[in-house]
């Protein structure tokens, strides 16, 4: 405050308080009141506030990566503002009303954050101010639009093998009491109560300081089933459990305190987990069929259906896009918990590896077709990853075409729910 007079501080501070239910996604509604984080050795549980209100537009959603972020021109915000219209534009004349925009891939940000260093997308240089914000002009340009937009983030991720280079601002250089390295790269520990409050203290930074729709997060939770990954934190934990559970206990203890910010701003939280269970459950510990069947950890998910309806490996059929979604939509789920689908546009000529070849995905309307499955079984809303899969596809630019007119011929001719 320094030479500041008390009159004047006292001015701040009432401005402050009548100003304050305004900052939280300028929404003019005062987040409700929330709990504090709970202490180390608690294990929060699912929040009882009430679900968010149904839904009045279709859940369709594009998956902007941050490989789509490489292309962008970040030199200046003229330079990014003209990139992300000209993106936007493509995905608001299909007919999608949801992008998903990674915002945090390395433990780093798209925007000016408290927590987080910039992300090296911006500059080339991890740390490096860009000048501007890049996630506020997303947001403005989406919601002119009429687009919802939701905050995509990595929840452990800090390091893909070596990249980034890591800056001095880096979550790992600042903590490294809470890294973990494997043969795949960099990883904040689950185990460790202060990262996860970490994790949800930026999800709150996000959900104060940009009007959002969602904050969604990806697949990447535990990167290892090794035993030794984690060998020292389960000996001391001394739960009692087995492994595999403590660390699923982790998982869900990090969605529950998630959960309970993004509640208390009115924003959804959603989960892209992988499309099979039993890797789902037992290869990355996460327990989404529980997040599926009881409230308080995520307000949807949307498992990643990446493989076509003819799919089989070894004559096995058990990954073809439409067995996969029979065994989630036959799941328990809480009424306040949706269910999405997430389709492979990358797929697109080149197939999935299928023992009939690619033949499926060469037919330019193989995701429309998909999006008619998962709506029959009753799931409610979907996403295509990824944005350049359709828009800009060197390999297969005609049936990229093909398959976005097919998209567009469902979702703003024929417009069914999704």
């Amino acid at each position: 405050m320094r030479r500041l007079g008390w009159a004047f501080v006292a001015l701040v501070l009432v401005c402050t308080v009548l100003l304050a239910p305004l900052w939280p996604g300028l929404r003019g509604v005062p987040p409700t009141e929330v709990s504090p984080f709970p202490a180390a050795t608690v294990t929060p549980t699912p929040s009882a506030t009430p679900a968010l209100p149904a839904r009045t537009t279709p859940y369709r959603a594009v998956w902007v990566s941050y490989l789509e972020w490489q292309q962008l021109d970040f030199s200046s915000a003229d330079a990014f503002s003209r990139g992300i219209d000209a993106l936007l534009d493509n995905i608001d004349a299909l007919g999608a009303t949801v992008v998903l925009a990674q915002v945090r891939p390395f433990g780093d940000a798209l925007y000016p954050s408290t927590l987080f260093p910039f992300s090296h997308l911006c500059t080339g240089v991890q740390g490096q101010d860009p000048g501007f914000d890049p996630l506020a002009l997303l947001v403005e340009a989406a919601h002119a639009r009429g687009l919802e937009l939701e905050a995509w983030i990595n929840p452990y991720r800090l390091q893909a093998g070596s990249v980034p280079a890591l800056c001095d601002e880096s979550p790992a250089v600042q903590h490294p009491d809470w890294t973990k390295a494997t043969d795949t790269g960099l990883y904040l520990d689950p185990a460790n109560p202060d990262v996860r409050q970490y994790i949800a203290d930026g999800i709150r930074e996000l959900c104060q300081n940009y009007p959002l729709d969602g904050i969604h997060l990806d697949d990447y939770f535990y990167p290892t089933t090794s035993a030794t990954f984690d060998a020292a934190e389960y000996a001391a934990a001394g739960t009692g459990l087995s492994l595999a559970d403590w660390r699923r206990q982790n998982v869900n203890a990090l969605l529950a305190l998630c959960h309970q910010v993004t509640q208390s701003y009115g924003v959804r939280l959603g989960v892209a987990p992988l499309a099979d269970l039993s890797l789902c459950r037992d290869g990355q510990y996460s327990d989404a069929a529980l997040w599926l069947a009881e409230g308080g950890y995520a307000d949807y998910l949307m498992p990643q259906l990446y493989w076509g309806q003819s799919y089989t490996l070894d004559g096995d059929d058990a990954h073809s896009l439409g067995k996969l979604a029979a065994q989630w939509a036959a799941l328990p789920r809480a009424p306040e918990v949706a269910l999405y689908g997430g389709v492979g546009a990358y797929r697109i000529g080149d197939g999935d590896g299928s023992d009939g070849g690619a033949a499926e995905w060469q037919t330019g309307h193989a995701l429309a077709e998909q999006l008619a499955v998962l709506e029959s079984l009753g799931f409610a809303g979907a996403g295509l990853y990824r944005y350049a899969s359709l828009w800009e596809n060197p390999a297969w630019p005609d049936l990229a075409a093909a398959e976005r007119q097919a998209l567009s011929d469902r979702w703003v001719t024929a417009s069914p729910g999704y």
